[in-house]
């Protein structure tokens, strides 16, 4: 049972050159983005940061952010110049020898580092050329758990220097609906809590935070280093269906299970606690403060008992006894003359504990047995497998036992094998002044089981996630994944047999309760579940089991890009700089607060003798081009980025640059109107009638390009099964001058400049200044410079650009429609090869030798736009097929 507390901790850009403070002479932050989007309990974030480096000489600039440790890493990216540079994720054996290699230089060596309970770091640095920017892309995935009834989104910053483009987006959409949301914390308070919109809409919510600079200096702990502090957003869904929430896509389906109307059951339960002379002092008296709080909250129906020890046994009682107010007062007297002295014979402690609940089995009730230790056993039997195997002869199955871990003495690894082999968890109790706040958070998550011996059961289906649980407590959540045989959704049958208070129980539904969905990302959340199942049975096993174990969890690591512990990222960098290699830690590492560093601090960036340095004038194809955007929907709220969410659209419109010689167009250049006034050497353009897309492209740094006339009706997107079309109408050469969706047959969004049309139910209204409406199954955000469009599982953001004046309309697909997408912008990323380089360079795609010459497009696809190197051909080469298919009469 996992019982965690569900986060997503985002801790903000630490930047650092050398390790000084942000000097804002040197480089900037421009831009920092954190976008958050929820489907379904999983979670795919992706952090963003762009910085310029303000020096006339190269600057080595260093990425540092901090992530849940609950969550794999399964992208990184720097982009810089016209290169993008991927981490590569690799078995850690055949990544190890790069790592060493890397150390014993004295070079870059990053690793993924532990840094606190919830928290992991991720670091990797680059030298910017001057007046050079780089972007970092780091994206991770999390399957949230439900604790005490809702699920929590932490969002930690701190920048460590106020950013003039900083915006958190968080999107959730649940399909069971979303019944109630929240948010805390110490940035939602203050002048900060003007900075925060929040939108819920049924099935959808949306939380933005755009603090400006000064909002982000004023709150509680922030100062002029910016923000510091976290904003947490808490949440539930609705459970309609007693059999819970069963979604399949594509042969692929997650069952979430959490029946809450269920009588409660009378627990049994066994507190184990160390008094060794280890817990003298403060660990002591917050175990007393603890045990006092959860003696309190013990209802009248269960039975209890409290073992004491260090190298002998001390009884409150020597059987169970029930919690009336009598017993109660007496336990805690007993509770409160603990005290710390002897050794430690955890063996015998545990032994006792489980004879206690064996001795004395009551019907209709739920045993527990919960040891509190801070060190490793040192009398008795002290031999750690010797122990564990005791443990589970004593138990035998019969009910789980939890393991709290106080501090770092502790030999956690021991105590987490243990508890797993007893179905229960172990969760380490950290040395700070809320510990016994976090003994009496974990006692209150098993304090109510519900149901007892759960079997989760699917008909024709492989590939099973654990479906055996041996406790269901209230406010929790059981999740089963899995593959349905043959994809054969007639005979997929789901049920559910478990014991409740007074009888057996089955869960199911002869009507059916799967829900055919959209959502690519089951076979992820599939992966992710499977992959964190079989770390924990590998600490169960040893041998050749083990083993086997071990290689199934890597492979699927490996398939799908996650950072484990039995992988690393491999990031490689610009060439004459190092290679890094970044490993995850184990529970077992100790936070970097309370690690001593032996020549180079652990989880810091070790810092090579030789670094490329490149000089150079910085050219910017944009520069002097584009004015400043004002607000076009007459509002002076500040912009808005939307979520990117999955993986970014293939077919993002961009704009033409002229083909010419490759120097002119090498570049990757982020376009932020603030920095007119750096001094680059501005380049113009020769721009002929007609708009210039790109096209994304898989596994090459430079994508397609082509143009399309002005004038012309584009079938931008076509979601035949969802009733969604997406059509644009293009100028003479800049972008589009409007863009429709129509869903719901005969209902649309119409946008155009300077204002919004909708037509729902008859009725036409016509919107030009900030707005936030549902329509039916399409919700819309209308802001100053862009429109923010959901329909179903499709979110589209129609942002407004400018060039020489004129203003012009963009669409950025931010989430992938399904399979039955067609258009433009649905469009995938083309696999390519290059056959023959020089003047007439030609690459092959699908058997076809395609002749293309090398030139630049403006990807206005993003707020802040950038230029990209790119394959110029015909459209008709780079769609695969005639233009005409998607051109329209009609909008």
């Amino acid at each position: 049972m996992e019982r965690t507390v569900v986060r997503v901790s985002i801790f903000g850009l630490l930047l650092a050159f050398g390790g000084a403070q942000p000097n804002k002479d040197d480089w900037e932050i421009y831009s920092f983005h954190i976008n958050s989007t929820v489907t379904s309990r999983y979670a795919t974030t992706v952090i963003t940061s762009r910085v310029v480096n303000r020096k006339d000489e190269s600057t080595e600039v260093e990425f540092h952010v901090r992530i849940p440790k609950n969550a794999f890493i399964s992208k990184f990216r720097m982009f810089m110049d016209d290169q993008v540079y991927d981490g590569e994720v690799k078995a850690k054996e055949a990544a190890q020898q790069q790592y060493t290699q890397a150390v014993s230089r004295g070079e870059s060596a990053g690793i993924v580092s532990s840094v606190g309970r919830t928290l992991e770091e991720f670091k990797t640095s680059v030298t910017v050329a001057p007046l050079k920017k780089v972007t970092f892309e780091l994206t991770y995935e999390e399957l949230f758990r439900r604790r005490l009834g809702k699920y929590e989104l932490q969002i930690f910053a701190r920048p460590m220097q106020p950013v003039k483009d900083f915006k958190v987006d968080v999107y959730i959409h649940e399909k069971a609906g979303i019944n109630y949301m929240d948010i805390k914390g110490g940035l939602s308070t203050n002048a900060l809590a003007n900075a925060i919109t929040k939108t819920l809409a049924d099935k959808q919510a949306w939380v933005y935070f755009y603090p400006t600079v000064d909002q982000q200096k004023t709150c509680d702990s922030c100062g002029e280093q910016g923000l510091n502090g976290d904003l947490v957003i808490v949440y539930d869904v609705n459970r309609h269906k007693s059999l819970g929430d069963i979604k399949r896509s594509k042969g692929y389906f997650v069952h979430h299970f959490a029946p809450s109307s269920l009588l409660r059951i009378p627990k049994n339960v066994v507190f184990v606690i160390d008094q060794s002379g280890s817990m003298h002092g403060r660990k002591m008296e917050q175990t007393r403060i603890a045990l006092l709080h959860i003696l309190s909250d013990l209802a009248a129906e269960d039975y209890f008992g409290l073992i004491t020890f260090d190298s002998n046994l001390f009884y409150w009682k020597r059987e169970l006894v029930q919690a009336n107010a009598d017993n109660v007062e007496s336990a805690k007297t007993f509770a409160s003359n603990i005290k710390d002295r002897g050794s430690t014979n955890i063996n015998t402690a545990l032994l006792e504990g489980s004879r206690m609940l064996n001795e004395q089995p009551r019907q209709g009730s739920a045993s527990i047995l919960i040891l509190l230790t801070d060190g490793d056993p040192t009398s008795g039997v002290t031999n750690l497998e010797q122990i564990q195997s005791n443990v589970r002869e004593a138990i035998q199955d019969k009910f789980p036992l939890y393991c709290l871990g106080f501090g770092f003495d502790v030999n956690f690894a021991f105590l987490e094998s243990m508890s797993l082999q007893n179905n229960g968890v172990a969760r380490r109790i950290y040395e700070d002044s809320d510990a016994d706040l976090q003994l009496k958070g974990f006692y209150d998550e098993v304090a109510n089981p519900l149901l007892t011996n759960v079997t989760m059961s699917y008909s024709s289906s492989a590939n099973l996630t654990q479906t055996k649980f041996s406790q269901y407590y209230n406010g929790s959540e059981i999740v089963v994944a899995g593959q349905i045989t043959d994809n054969d959704v007639e005979t997929f049958v789901p049920q559910v047999v478990a014991i409740s208070r007074n009888a057996s129980i089955v869960f199911s539904d002869a009507n059916g309760t799967t829900e055919s969905t959209d959502d690519s990302n089951l076979q992820r959340v599939w992966a992710y579940l499977t992959v964190k199942q079989l770390l924990d049975k590998e600490l169960q096993l040893s041998g050749v089991e083990k083993e086997k174990v071990k290689s199934e969890a890597l492979r699927l690591s490996l398939k799908y890009g996650f950072v484990t512990p039995l992988t690393s990222m491999v990031v490689t960098k610009p060439s004459e700089e190092t290679t890094e290699v970044l490993h995850k830690p184990s529970e077992d590492t100790p936070p970097l607060s309370r690690r001593t560093s032996m020549g180079m601090h652990p989880g810091i960036l070790s810092k090579g003798q030789s670094r490329r340095t490149s000089g150079g004038s910085h050219l910017d194809p944009q520069a002097g081009v584009y004015p400043s955007l004002g607000s076009r929907f007459s509002s002076a709220h500040p912009g808005f980025q939307a979520l990117p969410g999955l993986k970014g659209s293939p077919g993002l419109p961009g704009h033409k640059g002229e083909a010419g010689p490759p120097m002119l167009h090498d570049l990757v250049t982020d376009y932020d109107y603030r920095y007119d006034s750096l001094p680059i050497a501005p380049t113009t353009l020769s721009v002929a009638p007609g708009v210039r897309f790109l096209l994304q492209a898989e596994n090459q740094s430079l994508p397609l390009c082509f143009d399309i006339a002005g004038r012309t009706i584009l079938r931008l997107l076509h979601l035949p099964n969802a009733g969604v079309s997406v059509n644009g109408e293009l100028d003479e050469d800049q972008g589009f001058i409007k863009i429709i969706v129509h869903f719901d047959t005969d209902n649309f969004v119409a946008v155009e400049l300077g204002a919004v049309t909708v037509k729902y139910e008859q009725k036409l209204t016509r919107y030009t200044g900030d707005t936030a409406l549902v329509a039916g199954s399409v919700a819309v955000f209308i802001r100053p410079t862009e429109v923010d469009i959901t329909a179903g599982q499709t979110r589209l953001l129609i942002l407004v650009h400018g060039k020489n004046g004129k203003d012009f309309l963009w669409p950025a697909l931010r989430q992938q429609p399904s399979d039955d997408a067609v258009g433009i912008l649905a469009q995938k990323a083309v696999v390519y090869e290059e056959v023959h380089q020089g003047p007439y360079t030609k690459l092959k795609i699908k058997d076809q030798e395609i002749s293309v010459s090398r030139s630049s497009a403006v990807d206005f696809g993003m707020n802040l736009p950038a230029t990209l190197a790119c394959w110029l051909m015909s459209p008709e080469s780079a769609l695969r097929a005639p233009l005409s298919d998607f051109t329209l009469k009609v909008l």
